[in-house]
């Protein structure tokens, strides 16, 4: 349903687990259809029907707002895409691009003058589970769509019902051009100047140097590969609010921090499913060459093993920065995962603040321990191979620190 962007490559050990016979989400120990959800559109839906939680609808944008409001997304987070691309593609463009709003679980797409809204909640067990809402209904309610997944199960989401965004090559009306070969999967180990096709990038005036070399948004091609930026002149200059958008924003911070995240879910539950399954058949996880790979990808993704360096210094949105920081634990020296660097990397601290999602807490005990294990390995200096060795020593004792400090079943590493 929703286009997300995430990369599935193997990361620095170069491993990628092994591939699930059949199909995962159909596992006795998944039933991914079939189980209750506890997502968070799952229990809105629950308190609309109880009477417990009503749903007010504008004239402008329909549901956005109460939807937004009720599932605590943030209006600051929107991303705007124009490439022809996700359920709706026959109401996106350059002129009317779908807008995306996200929290660390879920994702919300809106297209002016679309007939639904898009959801894309991730529960802690099930993975991600995909949302439409009418935006005409009287009675609004979150219909359940599994017809998502013959999209949103493949390679690009781990094999697991999950996120997907791509950078692409589109042409001026926002079709992608397949016929030029490019079309990028992205976390925050893509190098910037494969990211955004097909997105707005509106941070360009703090960051004039970064419009024109360091990434594919604002711009189409040409069947030749010629490129112009007028969809982004002629977005910049329209009347975005009275044709039923919050703003003109597509911000490069949250983009980059929607880069993270959400590979970062797609992980996990790829982590929890393939625990799940093994239990079912009662293997150690010690000697699990599966979960093996997945515990060192998620512990390396945790600590941004293998980041793309930012090309220059970035300025958040107002407010967007304060919000994402207001959310995350903090050490006894006032240090959290929530900080934002925006200079040379995305954060200040470089651990995870998924590190606190529910989807990491509902891991098995033994398997969050494995994680940390392995994050031990690498804060301690240990682990050399590869992108380990970035990590400088003061930045690797804080992360400890601040580990110690709020995550209270994290061992202690002396």
């Amino acid at each position: 349903m929703l286009y997300f962007a995430i990369a599935a490559g193997a990361l620095t050990s170069g491993q990628k687990p092994a591939p699930m016979p059949g199909v995962l989400h159909e596992h006795p120990a998944i039933q991914y259809i079939g189980r209750p959800t506890t997502d968070r559109v799952a229990t809105l839906n629950q308190s609309l029907a109880a009477g417990g939680r009503a749903l007010q609808r504008d004239d402008r944008t329909g549901y956005l707002r109460a939807v937004l409001e009720a599932l605590d997304v943030p209006e600051g987070s929107q991303l705007l895409v124009f490439s022809k691309t996700g359920v709706q593609s026959a109401y996106t463009s350059p002129q009317n691009p779908r807008a995306l709003y996200f929290n660390d679980s879920v994702a919300v797409g809106y297209i002016a003058g679309a007939p639904v809204l898009e959801l894309a909640a991730h529960d802690p067990q099930q993975g991600v589970i995909f949302y439409t809402l009418d935006q005409s209904a009287a009675a609004p309610t979150f219909a359940r769509r599994t017809s998502c997944l013959s999209c949103h199960v493949s390679s690009s989401t781990l094999d697991v019902p999950g996120f997907l965004s791509r950078s692409s090559t589109v042409a001026d009306d926002g079709t992608v051009m397949s016929q030029l070969g490019a079309t990028n999967d992205v976390d925050h180990t893509t190098p910037h100047p494969d990211r955004w096709g097909g997105y707005y990038v509106t941070s360009e005036v703090a960051s004039a140097a970064y419009a024109t070399r360091a990434h594919l948004g604002n711009i189409t091609f040409s069947p030749r590969g010629s490129t112009s930026n007028q969809v982004f002149v002629d977005w910049m200059n329209g009347a975005h609010e009275t044709r039923g958008y919050l703003s003109a924003a597509s911000d490069n911070v949250a983009l980059l921090v929607f880069d993270h995240q959400m590979h970062a879910n797609n992980l996990l539950t790829r982590l929890n499913w393939e625990t799940r399954v093994a239990s079912s058949g009662a293997p150690a996880i010690a000697t699990d060459a599966t979960l093996r790979v997945l515990v060192n990808q998620l512990a390396d993704y945790f600590l941004f093993v293998g980041e793309a360096p930012l090309p220059l210094a970035l300025t958040p949105r107002t407010g967007y920065a304060d919000r994402l920081q207001s959310r995350i634990p903090k050490d006894r020296k006032g240090r959290s995962f929530g900080q934002l660097d925006a200079e040379t990397r995305l954060l200040r601290y470089p651990c995870s603040y998924m590190i606190y999602s529910e989807a990491f807490d509902g891991l098995p005990a033994s398997v969050k321990t494995a994680v940390y294990r392995r994050m031990i390995e690498i804060l301690s200096g240990a682990e050399t191979r590869g992108g380990h060795a970035g990590l400088k020593a003061g930045d690797r004792q804080a992360v400890i620190e601040i580990l110690r400090d709020t995550k209270p079943d994290f061992p202690d590493y002396r």
